[in-house]
Parts: C-alpha cells; sequence; structure tokens
C-alpha cells in the first residue's frame, strides 16, 4: 500500500505548520502536500508549551497556538489543512527513509513517496539515563518537548500546589519551567552545573539580575553542582533528588530541561551531517538536491559570521521553513538565507531579546536596578550582538538593525554612554553614501562610497566614448 506526493513534510512542528503555510500562499495545489507527523494534532506554536500553557488561569490550550499564529497570522487548524488539500498524517512515525528512492516507509506499513522532501523532524529532550541517572520513568518526573510531555506535567503540576519541585537545568526550558512552577505557588529549587543561569548566552552580570528576580518569587538556586540520583518511595516517586556535592533536596517533582539532541536518525548515512544536524546550503537544501532541511535538525550558513550554525529557536524554525518552500517553488528567485540569529523569553513580568552572536567584548549599559537594560558584544572592532531587557517595540527593532549593520566600534565607553540610544540613532539613519559617524564621534558604519563609485563610473563611460569616437574618425581617415 503507498501514496505518491509531490511534496512532503517529515515532522509536525512549528517549521511543519510554516512550511505549509508557505505552500499555500505560494499555490499549491490540493493533494501535492502531505504533512507526516508522530505527533497527534496539527502544527502547534511550541514555545507556548513553556509558557501559557502550564499557568493556573486561563492557560493556553489547543486550537488557540496552532501556528501561524506566532507572527500574527492565521491559524491553522484541521479544517485549514482539509480546505486547502493538504494531507495531515497525524500520530505516525516514519519508520524509515530512502532518499535515493524518494521513499519514506510509516511504522504502520505505509509506502509514501515524494519528489521534494522536508526534513522537520526538530529534536528531542535529552534524557537523565544518557548521563548515567535512572528515574525518567517515575510519575513525578518530567520532561518538557512537545504536546503530550506539556500535558503530562500540567497534571504532575495541579497535585503540587505548595509542594517542592527541582528543576534540572539552568537554560530555556529550566528558566522558563521554573517561573510558571512559581506562579503556580510550588517551591522550586534550580539546579544546574554552571556558574549561572543560561550560561550559553546571559554574561554573569546579566545572569545576576535574573537569577535576583526570581529569587525574589521564592525560586532558589543551587549552582556548580549535577544530580547524581533520586530516593524513590515504595510507589516509585521520586522523594528527593542527590546531588554530587552532598546535597539532598527534598522533591515531589522533578522537571528536567538538560538539552535537546536533533532527530536525524533516519537519514543518518544518507545526508552529509554537521554541528549534530543535517547540513544544507543557503537554499536550506541537503546534500540529496531533492531534500530540505529546517529548523532545529539543519545546520545551516549564517550569512552575517561567514559559518555554518544550527540554531535551537522557533524563530529560526519560521524563517528556514519558509525559505526552503521559496527555493523549491521558485528557485531562480530565492537567494540564500540571509539570517540574524534571534532569541527571546518572556517569563514572570520579565521580557528580553537577543539579536546576533555574542562573543568578544562585553558592554553592558542601562539601569541593572530598574527595569530596562541591555549589553551589546563588539568583536574584532564590530558590533556583532545586542540584548535588551524590557526594551519598546522601537527599540527591539533598533538593537536588531544595528547587530545585522555590524558597525564598526571605536569606543567602548561612548558606547556604554549612549546604551539603546546607539541602536536608536542608527536606525534612524538613511544608508550612507559615505563612511557615516553614527553618533557624532566613535561610531562608524562601513558603507560602499556610492556616489564616489557613480562619478568614476560616469568618467570611465564618458573616456570610452570619447575614444571610440576618436577611433571611428581615425579608422575614416585610413
Amino acid at each position: 500500500m503507498g501514496r505518491a506526493f509531490l511534496y512532503v513534510i517529515v515532522g509536525g512542528g512549528v517549521g511543519a505548520g510554516y512550511a505549509a503555510h508557505e505552500f499555500v500562499k505560494r499555490g499549491v495545489s490540493p493533494g501535492e502536500l502531505c504533512i507526516i507527523s508522530q505527533e497527534t494534532v496539527a502544527p502547534y506554536e511550541r514555545p507556548a508549551l513553556s509558557k501559557g500553557y502550564l499557568l493556573p488561569e486561563a492557560p493556553a490550550r489547543i486550537p488557540a497556538f496552532h501556528c501561524c499564529v506566532g507572527t500574527n497570522e492565521e491559524r491553522l487548524t484541521p479544517k485549514w489543512y482539509k480546505e486547502h488539500g493538504i494531507e495531515l498524517v497525524l500520530g505516525t512515525r516514519v519508520k524509515s527513509a530512502d532518499v535515493k528512492r524518494k521513499t519514506l516507509l510509516t511504522a504502520t506499513g505505509e509506502t509514501i513517496t515524494y519528489k521534494f522532501l522536508i526534513i522537520a523532524t526538530g529534536a528531542r529532550a535529552l534524557k537523565l539515563e544518557e548521563f548515567g541517572v535512572h528515574g525518567s520513568d517515575a510519575d513525578n518526573v518530567c520532561y518538557l518537548r512537545d504536546l503530550d510531555d506539556a500535558n503530562r506535567l500540567v497534571n504532575v503540576i495541579q497535585s503540587c500546589s505548595g509542594k517542592n519541585a527541582v528543576v534540572i537545568g539552568g537554560g530555556y526550558i529550566g528558566m522558563e519551567c521554573a517561573a510558571s512552577l512559581a506562579i503556580n505557588k510550588i517551591n522550586v529549587t534550580m539546579v544546574f552545573p554552571e556558574a549561572h543561569c543560561m550560561g550559553r548566552l546571559f554574561t554573569p552580570k546579566i545572569a545576576s539580575y535574573y537569577e535576583e528576580f526570581y529569587e525574589s518569587k521564592g525560586v532558589k538556586f543551587t549552582k556548580g553542582t549535577v544530580l547524581t540520583s533520586f530516593d524513590f518511595d515504595d510507589d516509585g516517586k521520586v522523594t528527593a533528588v542527590n546531588l554530587r556535592d552532598g546535597t539532598k533536596l527534598p522533591a515531589d517533582m522533578v522537571v528536567v530541561g538538560i538539552g535537546i539532541r536533533p532527530n536525524t536518525s533516519l537519514f543518518e548515512g544518507q545526508l552529509t551531517l554537521e554541528k549534530g544536524g543535517i547540513k544544507v546550503n543557503g537554499r536550506m537544501q541537503s546534500s540529496n538536491s531533492s531534500v530540505y532541511a529546517v529548523g532545529d535538525v539543519a545546520a545551516f550558513p549564517v550569512k552575517i559570521f561567514g559559518e555554518t550554525r544550527r540554531l535551537e529557536h522557533v524563530d529560526s524554525a519560521r524563517k528556514s521553513a519558509r525559505h526552503a518552500v521559496s527555493a523549491i517553488l521558485d528557485p531562480e528567485n530565492t537567494t540564500d538565507f540571509d539570517y540574524l540569529p534571534f532569541f527571546y523569553s518572556r517569563v514572570f513580568t520579565l521580557s528580553w531579546q537577543f539579536y546576533g552572536d555574542n562573543t568578544g567584548e562585553v558592554v553592558h549599559f542601562g539601569d541593572f536596578s530598574g527595569h530596562s537594560f541591555g549589553a551589546y558584544w563588539v568583536n574584532n572592532g564590530h558590533l556583532v550582538g545586542s540584548f535588551l531587557e524590557g526594551g519598546t517595540k522601537e527599540e527591539y527593532e533598533a538593537i536588531s538593525k544595528a547587530t545585522r549593520l555590524k558597525p564598526r566600534i571605536e569606543d567602548l565607553a561612548e558606547l556604554e554612554t549612549e546604551g539603546v540610544g546607539f541602536a536608536l540613532t542608527l536606525s534612524h539613519t538613511p544608508p550612507p553614501s559615505q563612511p557615516l559617524d553614527a553618533s557624532g564621534s566613535g561610531f562608524i558604519v562601513d558603507k560602499p562610497l556610492y556616489v564616489w563609485h557613480a562619478t568614476a563610473g560616469v568618467v570611465l563611460a564618458a573616456s570610452i566614448a570619447a575614444f571610440a569616437y576618436w577611433y571611428g574618425t581615425r579608422r575614416r581617415r585610413w
């Protein structure tokens, strides 16, 4: 038994939803597109799971956050897919793939063929057992990656009000879940091996602000150590968390957020892998010209930094998915993906955004005792990264634009003084015809000298015309 489609998407997360939306916008015909997903619901905005889904009052629920509400576009309910003739194969695992034969075999025994394949398989949560710790199957140990995980976590939260939770991990999932647990009136202790939270992104100064804010909400931190084992009761539930430094923490529930691993197993040995994901070019095209990869599973060239990276964030999934569809349907007019890395989070009353790269010298600015502050990263004399907490829409757009421009920075002290004002000034400046001092001193945006180029071109053209006239006159004389 088998079916054939022109386009097939494997995976049912954010990337699949946004790819489907782009296919429809570009005129895909009914019956041409199929989405195969192991999840039992249509693609949805995954960030909701660690935010609104866990709230005690008016929590977010499907169908409210189906794609593409995350970018204020239409909501793609199952009815939307049906109306556009898109085949949703839900609750179905792809057992094997053969990219040479362009076939997929599902766990139900069905063979599905394609002309073009988009891999949007995302990633899976790393389990404690991969680090030598057992207990993931306990009823009160939770992970958070998909809707089933979220439903399980909600059930455990509802039974633990006023009790103790231990969150293992100080990254995105750990920080966002800890905030949600605290809002649910649960006593939270976070445990992670790094010196501060969000170690891959935050500076110690930025992390200190958030840790102090969390502490004001009752969250405790145990840093510089790791989980080694659990204590269990007679029913197999965790009662305590044992740490390497000898600490024992009482626990009525545990949330584990220790990282993810891209789902590449279907394609290992068939496609080129890099950075733990499937290597693609600027069109999101893999080493097989009929296969594209998007989102967490894709390692793609980040043009602004001149290197291949794999980015784990919803914004990258959304935009890379749209770009892959563009490259498939309109290859002649699709340039290489020009993506500016972007990360954000909203917890409690806080909201931050980061653009670019956190390498080089860091310049903090703003009021770290208040509600609005930020940082710039300067590498090899150029602005390469920007972070802002508590900004306005205009300010967030400004730091994004400034980071993409990569202006040359000559005075770090002045950059600190100007703070977000530097980005605002730069964002309001029209494209210059000469190197522009963006602030009046210290900051220079490197731009081509368009006026000089144009003048030189005119002079060159006039010279050629004059020579041609002289040469023609001489030939007539001969």
